[in-house]
């Protein structure tokens, strides 16, 4: 298995947390990976990261870095090389900020590993009322029509649905009281210390700032998400169809990810807004061989394109170090460069 991440401030916490660490099967076991046994918690039980499934100490050639992206807009971000474990680029890394809907990463860790991810679950009624109150994004869901929980993750994770992850949530909780517990109680044992949930879909409530995370953080729980196929396979489709079957209509989805179709290499991962949050993107993408995983947090509200027009002069800039360091001074531009996209009325998402 190739290096991992390890940034400073990231420091793995495998036992003595607040919530503990759990005997029931963990992510990677839910996909297939060695199983580790553990102690539970007394007062939460949930799925956990087995340590084998966790980034391990960064070797491996470093990189001359050379400047810093230009025109990156962000209040906050980070560049990570994913094969030696070194940052490339960081902004505030280590300083907590709203997160939006990138929250929904850890909301699908959990479903996935819970296991069983042909379960059906029923759409419930307050779905309607909750999404509405609180102006997020929807998959159109149906209540009382049943989805799988892996179609629900399909339209959780692709459109941003907040609809999808609030039936998601109550079903596996049960209830999101329960569920965002066991959220809370993942971050801690993870040894993200800095990081903290108040809903599974990043909604902002009780307050804008609620639920928060830094870019550190976050780029670690993203390498962790990337390793299991579940997830991976659905966070760089572009669209999701799904036909009408048993007890459900048709769907299609989109994505949300405007770096998807647009950027060379992209494979993922998560968009997200709110109004104080502003635009946040958790993405990853490889060219030549080198994969490369960062995070934007704040880009302005000038559109649903304007965390994936920084993400993409991130990574212009990362693939263009690693070009440098092969040809010297002889290099050319990295390729893959941004183009505009229409602007769209943005909403919480």
């Amino acid at each position: 298995m190739a290096p991992r991440l390890a940034t400073a401030g990231m420091a793995l916490v495998l036992g003595g947390t607040a919530a503990g660490c759990s005997s029931a099967p963990g992510l990677a076991s839910a996909q297939g990976a060695t199983r580790q046994s553990a102690t539970r918690p007394a007062a939460v039980a949930v799925a956990s990261v087995p340590a084998s499934a966790l980034p391990k100490t960064a070797t491996g050639p470093r990189i001359l870095t050379i400047g810093a992206p230009r025109g990156v807009k962000a209040k906050a971000g980070i560049l990570v090389d994913v094969g030696t474990g070194q940052v490339l680029w960081a902004k505030d890394q280590d300083r907590p900020r709203p997160i939006a809907s990138i929250t929904k990463v850890m909301t699908a860790l959990l479903i996935i590993a819970a296991g069983d991810l042909n379960r059906k679950i029923t759409v419930p009624r307050s779905v309607v009322a909750y999404v509405a109150r609180n102006g997020g994004n929807a998959a159109g869901l149906v209540p009382g029509q049943a989805l799988t929980a892996d179609e629900l993750l399909h339209g959780m994770l692709i459109v941003s649905a907040c609809d999808a992850a609030y039936a998601l949530a109550n079903a596996y909780g049960p209830g999101l009281p329960a569920f965002i517990a066991k959220m809370n109680a993942e971050a801690a044992r993870l040894g993200l210390a800095r990081t903290h949930f108040t809903s599974p879909d990043g909604l902002p409530y009780p307050t804008e700032t609620s639920t928060y995370s830094t870019p550190a953080e976050l780029v670690k729980l993203g390498e962790i998400a990337m390793r299991y196929p579940a997830f991976r396979s659905i966070v760089g489709l572009p669209f999701y169809a799904m036909k009408k079957g048993d007890g459900h209509g048709a769907y299609w989805w989109g994505t949300s990810n405007e770096l998807i179709g647009h950027y060379p290499g992209v494979t993922g991962i998560k968009t997200g807004y709110t109004d104080d949050a502003g635009h946040t993107l958790l993405f990853e993408a490889i060219r030549g061989g080198r994969t490369l995983m960062g995070v934007v947090l704040g880009s302005p509200p000038t559109g649903p394109a304007a965390g994936a027009q920084d993400a993409a002069k991130v990574l212009n800039w990362g693939f263009a170090l690693a070009e440098r360091r092969r040809v010297g001074r002889g290099v050319r531009s990295a390729g893959g460069r941004y183009s505009a996209f229409p602007i769209r009325k943005s909403r919480a998402w």
